[in-house]
């Protein structure tokens, strides 16, 4: 009655793979969350894992070609048979055994690879003193290399972060994170792999900069600037489509921008990943 997919708890969900097959392990995730949910069945370390590969599942999915309307009924589909299933039942007894045996398997996994279409989310859950990236995807405007994700020294506090190398000339004097407003345009938008009108936008504006640790910069950067972005940014940005596009701005005194584009990709799995603790 139940996939058992689950075993293996795998995050990386083959992007080529078929339609049926992504929607399938979406379906599977949701339920297992959903039977949790009813009947408690997992420690809240899995559960913060089980939210990540349904993240990625979903992820997958979407960029597969399967239509959002259809995740969204498979994901119906998986909480209704949760809420008909008994916490006694024998099938779900089994699987809920794979699944906690596959999690140990795992479990001391410290970094991790979230790909999409283009760029690639990566994850980090050491703990150390040093500031690092707990999550981060690369970039770059010109031939100034731009790093933007979550950074800390540990994976569950984290502060979104732009960091950027630029080679002589002057320094900017802002920064914003520019993306969809999911409010104003409840669509995802995909024309043109870009930005969608300006009247459409949702901008964050950096608070403040400073020097960047030498843990931050790319590999060859001998020093950058560490653009600090408010908590509501991330929060924002893990609610977009994982094929939507979203770009960090440098603004001069001279009316110039330095743009840096990024992808949402599988940036709400790579949270789900760091809310299970530090290694």
């Amino acid at each position: 009655m139940l996939a058992a997919t689950l075993a293996a708890l795998t995050l990386a969900a083959p992007v080529g793979a078929a339609r049926a097959a992504v929607t399938d392990a979406f379906y599977d995730r949701v339920f297992m969350l959903a039977a949790h949910q009813k009947c408690d069945l997992f420690e809240p370390k899995l559960i913060a894992a089980l939210d990540a590969a349904a993240l990625q599942a979903r992820g997958a999915a979407l960029r597969a070609g399967t239509p959002a309307a259809d995740l969204s009924a498979a994901a119906a589909r998986a909480r209704s048979k949760a809420s008909r299933t008994a916490c006694d039942d024998g099938d779900l007894s089994r699987v809920r055994a794979r699944v906690q045996a596959g999690f140990v398997g795992w479990s001391r996994a410290a970094r991790m690879s979230f790909p999409g279409d283009r760029s690639a989310w990566r994850g980090d859950r050491y703990e150390g003193e040093a500031t690092g990236w707990r999550l981060v995807q690369d970039s770059a405007t010109g031939g100034s290399p731009v790093r933007f994700g979550l950074v800390g020294t540990g994976p569950k506090i984290t502060v979104p972060t732009a960091v950027v190398s630029f080679v002589g000339g002057p320094r900017p004097y802002a920064a914003r994170l520019v993306m969809r407003d999911r409010e104003m345009a409840p669509r995802v938008w995909l024309t043109g792999g870009g930005l969608p009108p300006e009247s459409v936008r949702r901008v964050f504006f950096a608070g403040w900069a400073h020097a960047a640790a030498p843990g931050l910069l790319t590999e060859g950067a001998r020093q950058g600037e560490a653009w600090i972005f408010p908590a509501e940014a991330a929060n924002a940005l893990a609610q977009l489509d994982p094929r939507e596009t979203f770009v960090i701005e440098f603004l001069f005194r001279d009316d110039s921008v330095a743009s840096a584009r990024f992808e949402a990709g599988d940036f709400a799995a790579g949270r789900a990943f760091l809310a299970m603790g530090a290694i």
